[in-house]
């Protein structure tokens, strides 16, 4: 409650008022925490992140590296970086998640949505320099990929794997970094999916960029497409990632020229990003008491397993799965 009195206090100065209409906008999956405020007619955003365990400087950096490149970011307006405080214009209320949701059978409306998506995603890549952003290097995605054993494995199924068990999955995660590791580098947002894009004007309207990297080309299509939120069947992810696909290339980024060869890249970077997801989830879940991205793991895990069926090399991932099954616990979610 301190905490809360002193960014309302911060930010009725910066706006200049004794008081201010103050409400929860969102939080997210770390110590950030965004409230809506109303000052003279107009809302606003104020970032509450505490410095102990947040940096307010990376999302300063990146909103301003990706409003450069012509996408719509909120803009800072004030900054207190010691308390960890920022001043944000307000996109709105209404998640790409929210807006599917009632879209229901309108597929132009879905369309339109998914399309807009691609286009702003071009746009940044566009703008793509090394050594602006960190690299998503083979230390940072082994690094998530660890996530799985640590927190999905050990501390979430209770497993302890046997030797021949994590040399099997050493085995796959070196042939997953290697095809990660071999794709065209570009500015990568990290978190692009239905829950920090939203429906704005400009549309789309992007959150939560602050840990944005310099990585494999693939990785945004595969967290929009193959969203931990919403699910869409393959002939339709085919079809919005076709259609990035041809965009890029019209736009000289540096896609293959053969789409299978950019699909497959697609579906490995896709299976790196689940497997991580799985170790994040269940760490949300038994580190930090949130249960709420439980019931999303069926659909993670699902796309797992399909890309491992698919591909000969990722079959041993698979048998593990396999093997894991029985040991998943009993807490109403199936998985």
């Amino acid at each position: 409650m301190e905490r809360l009195q002193a960014l309302q206090d911060w930010a009725a100065r910066q706006l200049g008022g004794d008081s201010l209409d103050i409400a929860p906008a969102s939080a997210d999956a770390s110590f950030r925490r965004y409230f809506r405020v109303t000052a003279k007619g107009r809302d606003y955003i104020v970032m509450d992140a505490p410095p102990a365990h947040e940096d307010c400087r990376p999302f300063i950096a990146v909103a301003r590296l990706f409003a450069d490149a012509g996408v719509h970011v909120p803009q800072v307006l004030a900054q207190d970086l010691d308390q960890g405080f920022l001043l944000l214009t307000d996109l709105g209320d209404t998640t790409y998640l929210s807006a599917l949701s009632e879209a229901g059978a309108d597929q132009g409306a879905v369309r339109a949505l998914y399309l807009a998506s691609n286009d702003a995603l071009i746009r940044i890549q566009q703008a793509s320099r090394p050594g602006v952003l960190p690299d998503y290097d083979r230390v940072l995605l082994t690094r998530e990929l660890m996530l799985f054993p640590d927190w999905y494995v050990t501390k979430h199924l209770g497993v302890d794997m046997k030797d021949e068990q994590k040399a099997l999955l050493d085995t796959v995660f070196e042939r997953i970094l290697t095809s990660n590791l071999a794709q065209p580098q570009v500015y990568v947002h990290r978190d692009w999916h239905s829950r920090n894009l939203m429906v704005s004007d400009p549309n789309p309207g992007i959150l939560d960029f602050q840990d944005a990297v310099y990585g494999p080309i693939t990785y945004d299509l595969a967290s929009i497409y193959r969203d931990a939120y919403v699910q869409w069947d393959e002939e339709q992810q085919l079809d919005w990632v076709i259609r990035y696909w041809e965009k890029a290339r019209a736009a000289r980024l540096p896609v293959p020229e053969d789409f299978g060869a950019f699909w497959r890249d697609f579906e490995w970077m896709g299976a790196q990003r689940h497997i991580k997801v799985l170790g994040i989830f269940a760490r949300l879940y038994h580190r930090d008491g949130k249960d709420g991205y439980l019931k999303d793991m069926p659909r993670v895990m699902g796309y797992l397993r399909r890309v491992c069926e698919r591909y000969d090399e990722l079959k041993p991932l698979l048998f593990l799965l396999d093997g894991l099954q029985d040991k998943q616990p009993q807490v109403g979610y199936t998985f």
